[in-house]
């Protein structure tokens, strides 16, 4: 038998343990994502009450099916979303401070529920087309709109950083649209703020059906090409010279990030940073390839979310603090954190 030579026995050690810190993260982050889960159905406004007469009480239990199950569940899966998006848009524009609203998604989601608001408002005689598209309807569409329009202003998919500058022009122009409504009818002021602030309070189970296809969808779309994500890591350049079709992989990520990141704004309003933060909490635990990447990053995106879902009700109950204000502040800090640390480092080199 051939001895193993030891060089190549430091790297398949070495492979060995990323490997294992790997599988170690995926059940970890699983188990807490459980755990908040249980945690999630058992608050409430009514504390635990509603869980202890669930077995003999039938409003009880339908509190439980109805309102805490779907809205816990939701908020995991919104957060899977966003976690997804962000492993893309940091992919695909190999930027590490790339978000889900690069493209000017969440822009217009904020247009189309505003011009929906403007022009129908609750009221009960709105026409009944706009009844059924509703507000998340209108945030999905102009989600979708804008990301579209992002692509017409870079004239196609062929440069990223044409297609980055648009995506930032896009967002200014359709947030100051936004402004401008507002100003046309301040009396949706307070109804934008629930969107605007993102909440999980209007999640049901419609909702987390829509967000698990969505995920599905994108999850195997984006594993799919995550080889080719890897080349494209190393550069246009070198990705091309492997074969790689630099169009045809843009068209589908970029598909895959409007239609995670159009879903959860859709239901969730704008919740940030999730989307920031958790590819770069897998990236400082462990060292994976892409595949592993998207996937972490879904499972530590929808603990992340549920997590601050779950201290936004505890701190302020039975009232609650807006879930997107709470990720803005704790993702704001871990942030700065972050760029102190690495500024450290650099100092001390």
């Amino acid at each position: 038998m051939t001895p193993l030579h030891p060089f190549n026995a430091n790297a398949s050690g070495s492979s060995q343990s990323a490997d294992k810190r790997k599988h170690a993260l995926v059940v970890a982050v699983i188990l807490l994502s459980f755990f908040s889960i249980v945690l999630g159905i058992a608050i409430g406004s009514t504390g635990l009450e509603s869980l202890m007469q669930a077995v003999n009480d039938p409003v009880a239990l339908k509190i439980i099916l109805d309102i805490r199950l779907p809205r816990t569940l939701g908020a995991w899966l919104a957060g899977a979303l966003l976690g997804l998006a962000g492993a893309l848009a940091q992919g695909l524009f190999r930027n590490p401070l790339a978000d889900p609203y690069l493209l000017g998604s969440a822009s217009g989601a904020s247009l189309g529920v505003a011009l929906v608001l403007m022009f129908y408002g609750y009221s009960t005689e709105a026409s009944s087309w706009a009844f059924k598209l509703g507000l998340s309807g209108a945030a999905f569409l102009g989600a979708l709109a804008s990301v579209g329009l992002t692509l017409i202003l870079s004239r196609g998919v062929q440069h990223t950083f044409r297609l980055l500058l648009a995506g930032i022009i896009v967002g200014v122009v359709l947030g100051a649209l936004t402004s401008l409504t507002t100003l046309f009818d301040p009396s949706i002021i307070q109804s934008m703020q629930s969107f605007l602030l993102g909440t999980t309070s209007f999640i049901n189970w419609g909702s987390v059906r829509i967000m698990l296809v969505a995920l599905m969808i994108c999850l195997t779309l984006t594993w799919t090409l995550s080889k080719a994500l890897d080349a494209l890591s190393l550069g246009e350049s070198t990705a091309s010279s492997l074969g790689i079709n630099l169009s045809t992989l843009r068209i589908a990520l970029i598909a895959a990030l409007a239609l995670a990141t159009g879903v959860a704004v859709a239901e969730t309003g704008l919740i940030a940073f999730v989307g920031l933060a958790a590819p770069h909490l897998v990236r400082s635990l462990v060292k994976v390839t892409h595949n592993w990447l998207v996937l972490l990053s879904s499972l530590m995106g929808g603990l992340l979310l549920l997590s601050a879902d779950l201290v936004a009700r505890i701190l302020t109950a039975p009232g609650e603090l807006p879930v997107g204000l709470f990720t803005a502040v704790i993702g704001g800090i871990y942030l700065l954190r972050l760029m102190h640390g690495q500024n450290t480092r650099h100092e001390g080199k």
